[in-house]
């Protein structure tokens, strides 16, 4: 073992290049090391967006955001993996972006300064918000009816949702639980939540991709 970390992607594209207004020639001559899934590869960066904006599911997710939680970025990272429509952060505009890996470049992001505003929004729009936390009164996910448009709400790691949001949510929703842990971990939590819509409303995967 040479102790050294496998290299990631490919590299640089081996005979006659492929013809395509999709292709990066940098990428084609110097390889593509970028996390995107097989399909991508050697794509520029506004291909792939432009493409996953024909495919974005009618799923929203929204974060608040009121100290900075590293979650954040695990969030959006899982949200570009499910295609969703966009995501929104509430409270602070700067949010911390190392976990997104990037992902946060090929999503429509948008900010809303309060609840209030995030409901708003949602109501203009016509989509209930829907939160996740185990709160009282919140009703298991598993047996809940996911509305094919809405907004997933999240709250931060520790505190949860916060008061004024859940007044904002049509309904919250919990993860039931097993063990002796309180809470499952907000980026986890969401990750679940996510998938679970996906499996109320997204058929088979397109093979290979």
């Amino acid at each position: 073992m040479t102790g050294q970390e496998p290299a990631v992607g490919v590299g640089p594209w081996q005979g006659p290049w492929p013809a395509g207004s999709v292709y990066d020639p940098d990428l084609l001559r110097d390889g593509d090391r970028r996390n995107v899934a097989d399909h991508y590869r050697y794509w520029s960066h506004d291909a792939i967006v432009a493409e996953l904006a024909t495919t974005r599911h009618d799923l929203h997710v929204a974060i608040e955001n009121w100290a900075h939680d590293f979650n954040i970025g695990s969030i959006v990272r899982t949200a570009n993996a499910f295609n969703v429509q966009a995501f929104h952060i509430v409270g602070r505009r700067r949010w911390n972006r190392r976990g997104a890996m990037v992902t946060d470049r090929y999503q429509q992001e948008l900010h809303h300064e309060s609840a209030a505003d995030l409901s708003g929004w949602a109501a203009a729009q016509g989509i209930p918000l829907i939160g996740i936390d185990n709160v009282p009164g919140s009703k298991p996910l598993e047996a809940y009816a996911l509305p094919r448009e809405c907004v997933l709400v999240f709250g931060s790691e520790g505190p949860g949702l916060t008061a004024p949001m859940q007044a904002e949510c049509h309904d919250v929703l919990h993860i039931t639980q097993y063990g002796s842990t309180r809470s499952i971990n907000a980026g986890a939590a969401a990750a679940i939540a996510m998938y679970a819509w996906t499996t109320q409303h997204l058929g088979e995967p397109i093979a290979g991709r």
